[in-house]
């Protein structure tokens, strides 16, 4: 039976202040901590730290190949994570954010090669989740939002059914309960143009190119 010392009970609408400041103190010091995003649980790490990815991607024995996407609290954070907004990510951030589109930017020069596995571009989205967003803005840093899961099985919706290596090896889990069920978000590429989407999630492609083709 996996050791469950390091779950806590959190409220899905009103999360205990003292439980995000342990996750967040977790993550500054370079633990992964398995939280709640929109339908399934997330593994955050900070983005920034090489070693802590490397945990991430040894944990859910992801291939190196596959880049981890982040997660941001405000458009400021952008700066470090981008080398710039095209028009279309402007757009689109302005009409989704905080919401279910992951957008894909150019990535700057000082995000780690590992979070973007050497393609030089990374997915950002900015959560919805009560418990993801104060996660997000209690800390300085950005943060791994990949699914806490074993490469390749399927996403978690609730913390019962989290694989036990994933759930032993990672430093905190924030419980939220089971979550609502739903598509995951939508993926948007915005690196070039025209701007196309990379996987069909919850808001559908009419939304987005919609949104793209209005002036602001």
């Amino acid at each position: 039976m996996a050791d469950k010392s390091h779950v806590l009970r959190v409220h899905p609408e009103n999360p205990e202040k003292k439980i995000i400041n342990r996750a967040a103190e977790s993550i500054e010091k370079g633990g992964t901590v398995i939280f709640p995003a929109q339908y399934l649980y997330g593994m955050a790490a900070d983005a920034f730290s090489e070693e802590s990815v490397r945990r991430i991607f040894a944990i859910k024995k992801r291939p190196l190949q596959k880049p981890l996407l982040v997660l941001i609290k405000n458009f400021k954070q952008l700066e470090t994570l981008t080398a710039g907004i095209p028009e279309a990510g402007g757009k689109l951030m302005q009409a989704f954010w905080p919401g279910n589109v992951t957008i894909i930017f150019t990535a700057s020069d000082l995000v780690p090669g590992l979070v973007t596995a050497g393609s030089g571009r990374i997915g950002i989205r900015m959560p919805l989740h009560p418990v993801a967003r104060a996660l997000v803005e209690r800390l300085d840093s950005p943060v791994t939002g990949t699914s806490a899961n074993v490469s390749e099985k399927p996403g978690c919706d609730s913390v019962e059914n989290l694989d036990p290596a994933v759930l032993e090896n990672t430093d905190l889990v924030l419980d939220a309960g089971r979550l609502k069920s739903g598509i995951g978000s939508t993926l948007v590429d915005v690196t070039s143009e025209p701007a196309r989407i990379v996987r069909q999630g919850e808001i559908p492609a009419e939304d987005i190119f919609s949104i793209i083709a209005q002036g602001y």
